[in-house]
This record gives structure tokens, sequence and C-alpha cells, in this order.
């Protein structure tokens, strides 16, 4: 007997069906002698009918001993689950993450939580890319901790990136599957597989719609000027992303980064109102109709010639590249927004992504 944990994003009970069908799967894992619990998002779309299978379940008793707890934020959801499950015979009880002490810091949207072992959604893995951006997309069968943690944090959105940070600390491998089949091997998140370290694999290509860049023209070069345009922004609660400094000329540098879409307007206020006049900037820019493009793969780290045919694939379209950013198992580009999808296709098929020996 095991202690599984399960997540259901909010499409996967987004309707009465869709939540008994839930209820089936977890009363499905309790039958072969495990204890379950159960997180669940809010449910997504046909809430009159939610409520309607509410009304339709007349018996709910509340025993003492609970054969699967659910936790979550959202109330309703949790709810009409538990119901569900008492139909079915189990014993449950809901409770919301701050009934069983799951704490967040108070960072509004982006706070970090505790999270699961296990995730079921709406999909059936973890795919090279979007399939509804290409559609020769394929599932992947293993990806490592690391793959998986870059491809969520530069906007693959599967899996919340502390999801995976908490697993890969823990060495508690992570499968991804599908709440809407009943059988499937998923995408096994795991440890790298030594005997493919050698080979030059770029197991995902990832992408965020959402970037805005921002460049404060005509700083001071000198020490410390990164803090005085970077500081006030993080204590403004946001988040930057990718950061060029450009060669300073006659004692001035530009300095350029990148942050969430959302964030957009109050950090080019912010820069404008504080941080231009403090430092004494020539002016400050802003684009909010930037992407960002990123291939993944380990095999980065022993092979050389992936960032010249990135580089090269997005000349031959004809797509400018703005910035970049490298590590050992990632490059990220920004492009213009209106290049995104034809950048993700062309290099989804230059790194050979939709074979299956890729």
């Amino acid at each position: 007997m095991a202690l599984i944990v399960q997540k259901y994003g909010g499409t996967s009970v987004g309707n009465p069906e869709r939540i008994k069908n839930v209820a089936r799967r977890v009363a499905k894992f309790k039958a072969q002698g495990h204890q379950v619990v159960v997180v669940v998002s809010a449910m997504s779309g046909e809430t009159n009918r939610l409520i309607q299978l509410a009304q339709q379940i007349q018996q709910h008793p509340d025993p003492r001993e609970l054969d699967v707890i659910i936790s979550t934020g959202e109330q309703v959801t949790i709810g009409l689950l538990t119901l569900a499950l008492k139909e079915l015979g189990l014993k449950a009880k809901s409770y919301t993450g701050g009934q069983v002490k799951i704490l967040t810091d108070s960072a509004f949207t982006k706070a970090r939580i505790v999270s699961i072992d296990e995730i079921y959604t709406d999909v059936d893995g973890v795919y090279t890319t979007d399939p509804r951006v290409v559609p020769e997309a394929r599932r992947l069968k293993t990806i490592t901790f690391e793959e998986m943690l870059e491809m969520a944090s530069l906007g693959s959105k599967v899996l919340q990136i502390r999801s995976v940070e908490f697993a890969g600390k823990y060495k508690v491998k992570l499968r991804v599957l599908s709440s809407f089949e009943e059988e499937g091997d998923g995408t096994l998140i795991t440890f790298e597989d030594e005997d493919k370290m050698e080979q030059a694999i770029i197991s995902g290509i990832a992408f965020n719609r959402d970037e805005a860049k921002i460049t404060v023209i005509g700083v001071p070069d000198k020490p410390g000027i990164a803090y005085q345009i970077l500081g006030p922004v993080s204590d403004a609660n946001i988040d930057v992303d990718m950061i060029i400094q450009n060669v300073g000329m006659d004692g001035t540098t530009d300095f350029s980064f990148t942050v969430h879409r959302n964030d957009f307007t109050k950090a080019m206020d912010l820069l404008k109102s504080k941080v231009q006049p403090h430092i004494g900037a020539r002016d400050v820019m802003g684009d909010n109709k930037t992407a960002k493009v990123s291939v993944v793969g380990v095999g980065m780290r022993s092979h050389v010639g992936i960032a010249s045919k990135m580089f090269r694939t997005l000349a031959e379209e004809g797509i400018n590249i703005q910035m970049i950013s490298t590590s050992e198992i990632k490059i990220s580009v920004v492009i213009d927004e209106k290049y995104l999808e034809l950048a993700v296709r062309v290099l989804h098929k230059a790194f050979d992504l939709d074979q299956e020996d890729a």
C-alpha cells in the first residue's frame, strides 16, 4: 500500500461527467489498497451543471474514518468531488489549503506552495512543444527533472514549476497522465539516463507569448548601475527574466531586460518616474509585443553546434533575434511576437523533434 497524491487541473473537473470520472479514478486507486490524497483546481466552465450535480446527490454521510482526503483552495470543486466520492461509497472529506496547512508567501499570483507526487491533466503527457502550434509534436516517454524545470519555467503549461522542483529535490519520480483516459503511460519525469548522455538530444521547444522588453538608454557605465535599475523593480515584486548590458561608450551604456507582459506598464511607470531621474538615464523605451522561444535538452552539455543551428534556422526565415540567454541545457531568444509560431515550427522541424528517436 502506498500514499498516492493526485492533482487534477480545472479542465479535468469542468463538468459533472468529469467530476464523476475523477471520482471513479480515485475509487480505483483506493480499491487497490492505497491511501489517496486529491488536489483539485478551480473548475473551468459549466458551473451551473456542477451545482445541479450537487443537488442530485441526496446522501452524503459524514463518517469518522476517511478513505479519501481532498485538498485545494477551490471550495466549490472540493465539495462537489467529495459528494461524488460519497455517492460511490467512499468516505471522503474536503479541506481547503489553509485547513491542511498548505502555506504560501504573500506574493499575489506568484506565491510558492508545497507540491505533489502525481499529476492528472487534460493532456496525456509532456509534448515536444504545443500541439496546437505544431501538429507533429509528439508525446515524450521520459524527460529529466532539469529539462522539465526549464520547460515549465520557459512557458510550457502542463506542469507548475514548483511541483517539478519539489519532486526533484526529494528524488520522487513524477508521471503526467491524462484524466480523460483510463490507460496510458503518459510522460515520466525522472533522472538523467546515462545511456543517453552522449546523444545530441533536444527534448522540446518551449515558448512564452507574455514577454515584454524594456531598455534603459544612456545610463552611466559604472559599478552598481544594474542594482540601481533592478533593485526598485524587484522591490515592486516584478520578476525580471533576461538581462543584457551593452558595451559602454563615452561613459554610458544601454541596459535591457524582460518582464512579464502583465508587469510591463507598472515597470515602465516605475522606471520613468523614479529610476530614470535618479540615475540620470537619457530615456526608457519598451516593447510589449515580444515573445521568448527556447530549445531545451541535456544533450547540449556534451555537443556543440546547437546554438548555431538554432540561429541559422531563424535567420533563414528572416526572424531577428533581439536577446539571447543560455544555460547548460537551454538556449532562449527574444523575438517579435508576430514570428513566434513560425519560429516554433521551424525549430521543431530543424531539430527532428517529430521523429520518435529524436
